[in-house]
């Protein structure tokens, strides 16, 4: 129901656009988040948007950097990750808080056991 594609290898310093196309059961009314994993370490929080997309949250390391957005019309979600660094390698992660269209209750978008929907990943590898 998730699928998230884009991923590759770049230089330190260049550019990609993550995409994650979902169904519209899922997408409907669902805040969406990206995560990352590297080998050996948790999961974590990179970026999470509102269904009407006018909230947005970042992890520290990528304000500024990477921008988060998403197409209602076409149940899509998007990461653009500009400035690519080393430790930003990693295995990507698009995720559904499904039917949690805003930031609020006990919802946390930096919370992975806020979201019910996981794609599969998509390997992005930063070199130096």
């Amino acid at each position: 129901q998730l699928q998230a594609s884009g991923g590759g290898l770049v230089q330190a310093g260049e550019s990609l656009n993550l995409t994650c196309a979902a169904s519209g059961r899922t997408f409907i009314l669902s805040s969406m988040g990206w995560f990352r994993q590297a080998p050996g370490k948790e999961r974590q929080f990179v970026a999470a948007i509102k269904w009407g997309g006018d909230g947005t949250n970042y992890v520290s390391s990528v304000k500024g950097r990477f921008t988060i957005s998403r197409d209602n019309a076409k149940n899509t979600l998007y990461l653009q990750m500009n400035s690519l660094k080393p430790e930003d390698s990693a295995v990507y992660y698009c995720a559904a808080a499904v039917g949690v269209a805003d930031f609020s209750g006990t919802y946390v978008p930096e919370a992975p056991h806020g979201y019910q929907k996981w794609g599969q990943g998509t390997q992005v590898t930063v070199s130096s």
